[in-house]
C-alpha cells in the first residue's frame, strides 16, 4: 500500500504497480497513470538503472511486435531471516521475490545462554552464508520476547535472562551495521509469515511453543499497536490458577498455565520424563494419558482467552501455529473454546486452522519484513533522489 506522502507517479509507488502485478509495460504504465510516454519511461529508466527491475523480451507479440515486459530483479540482492526459539533458531536466506534460496533447519540453541553467546552464532552462522556481502541487503532477527517497535529493543522478556534493553542491532554490529538489521517478535513475524502463504484481510496467529503469544494482521498488514504489545496475551489471568507463580511476578498468567514449558514443569511433577516441549509432543503422539489431558486443559484455558480476542477483532481466521500444533489435543481443545465462547455473529465465517507455512513461518515473515522495508515507495525514492 502507497504511502500518502509519495506521488502516485514517482518511481517507489511505480514499482509497488509493477510488484503487484499491476503493470507489466511502460505503455500499460502511462495508461493507468494518466501520464506521457516519456515520463512513464523516465520511471521506468530510472528503476531499471538502480537495479530493482529489468525489462525482458518475452512479451506476446502485439500487431507484429514483441513486447518489453518489466519485472523485478530476483537478482538485486538477498536477506537473511533468523527466528530465534527459547530451544532452537532457524535462518533462511531469501530472493527478493521471498523465494526460499538456502535455509539452516531448526538448530539447538538455548536462548538463556544470553545474547553474547546466541548473537555470537547468529552473526558467525550469517558470515558462513554462502552470500557475496555486496548482495546482502538486510537481516531480520525475531526473538521470542517483547520488542519495543520505535526502538527495536528487547523488553522485560518472561523467558530471556539478561535480555532485557538490549538492542539486538547494536549488540551483533555495533554503531556501523553496513545492512539494515529489523528485529521484531517472534509471533509478529510468524503472523507475516503465514499471511504471505494464505493471506486474509484479519487474521490473528497463535504461536504456541514453549511461550505463548500472537501476531495480529489488520487490514492485511501486521498491526503492533502503540509500542509493539499487541497481541501479547502471554500474561493475561486464567481463572482457576490464581496460584500458579509467573516469571513476570504475577500469578495464574496464560504462559505459566499452557505455555508448552508449563507442561513440561507439570509433567515433571507427576513423574514424567520430559525436559523439553518437543517431549511432551512425543508422549501425546504416543497417545499418553497424562500427557493427553494436560495438552487439553492447556487448549482449552487458551481457546478461552482467545474467544475474548475474536469477540473483540472479529478476524478472518484464527491460525494455529509453533510445536504444540503439532497435537490434536491441544488444537482440538483451543478449536472447541473458541466457538463455544465467542458470539455467533464473530464465528460465521470464521476460519480456525493449523498453519500452512508451518515451521518455516517465522523466516518467510522475516524475509517479508524486511523486502518491504528495502522496497518501500519512500525509501526507494530517497534512494533514487541521492544516486
Amino acid at each position: 500500500m502507497t504511502s500518502p506522502r509519495v506521488a502516485p507517479d514517482s518511481p517507489g509507488a511505480v514499482l509497488q504497480l509493477i510488484r503487484a502485478g499491476a503493470v507489466s509495460s511502460r505503455a500499460k504504465l502511462a495508461k493507468l497513470l494518466g501520464v506521457s510516454a516519456s515520463t512513464a519511461g523516465l520511471r521506468v529508466q530510472a528503476l531499471i538503472d538502480h537495479g530493482y527491475v529489468q525489462e525482458l523480451d518475452d512479451g506476446l507479440p502485439q500487431g507484429g511486435r514483441r513486447p518489453r515486459r518489466i519485472v523485478l530483479r530476483p537478482d538485486y540482492g538477498e536477506v537473511i531471516a533468523v527466528d530465534l526459539g527459547s530451544h532452537h533458531a532457524a535462518m533462511g536466506q531469501y530472493d527478493m521475490n521471498f523465494r526460499l534460496i538456502e535455509e539452516h533447519e531448526h538448530t539447538p540453541v538455548r536462548i538463556e545462554e544470553g545474547p553474547d553467546a546466541v548473537l555470537g552464532w547468529v552473526t558467525e552462522t550469517i558470515e558462513n552464508q554462502k552470500i557475496e556481502p555486496k548482495r546482502l541487503r538486510g537481516i531480520t532477527i525475531g526473538v521470542p520476547g517483547p520488542v519495543d517497535a520505535g526502538t527495536g529493543r528487547v523488553v522485560s522478556p518472561s523467558r530471556m535472562p539478561g535480555w532485557h534493553g538490549v538492542n539486538v542491532r547494536v549488540q551483533m554490529f555495533g554503531r556501523g551495521a553496513r545492512v539494515p538489521v529489523l528485529v521484531d517478535n517472534d509471533a509478529n513475524l510468524a503472523g507475516l509469515g503465514e499471511h504471505a502463504v494464505a493471506p486474509v484481510e484479519h487474521m490473528v496467529y497463535l504461536k504456541a511453543g514453549s511461550g505463548i503469544g500472537c501476531g495480529v494482521i489488520a487490514s492485511g498488514r501486521l498491526h503492533r499497536g502503540s509500542v509493539g504489545a499487541a497481541g501479547d496475551i502471554s500474561h493475561l489471568p486464567v481463572p482457576g490458577h490464581e496460584h500458579t507463580p509467573c516469571s513476570c511476578g504475577r500469578s495464574g498468567c496464560l504462559d505459566t498455565v499452557a505455555s508448552g514449558a508449563a507442561l513440561v514443569r507439570d509433567l515433571q511433577t507427576v513423574g514424567a520424563r520430559v525436559r523439553t516441549p518437543n517431549d511432551v509432543v512425543a508422549l501425546a503422539a504416543d497417545a499418553d494419558p497424562i500427557a493427553t489431558r494436560m495438552l487439553r486443559d492447556a487448549g482449552r484455558a487458551t481457546g478461552e482467552l482467545l474467544a475474548t480476542v475474536v469477540n473483540f477483532f472479529n478476524p478472518d481466521a484464527l491460525v494455529i501455529g509453533g510445536l504444540l500444533s503439532r497435537t490434536e489435543p491441544f488444537v482440538a481443545s483451543v478449536r472447541a473454546a473458541v466457538f463455544e465462547r465467542s458470539l455467533p455473529m464473530a464465528t460465521e465465517n470464521l476460519q480456525v486452522r493449523t498453519s500452512r507455512a508451518g515451521h518455516r513461518a517465522g523466516i518467510h515473515g522475516g524475509a517479508r519484513l524486511m523486502v518491504e522495508h528495502l522496497l518501500d515507495p519512500q525509501r526507494v525514492n530517497e534512494t533514487i533522489e541521492n544516486g
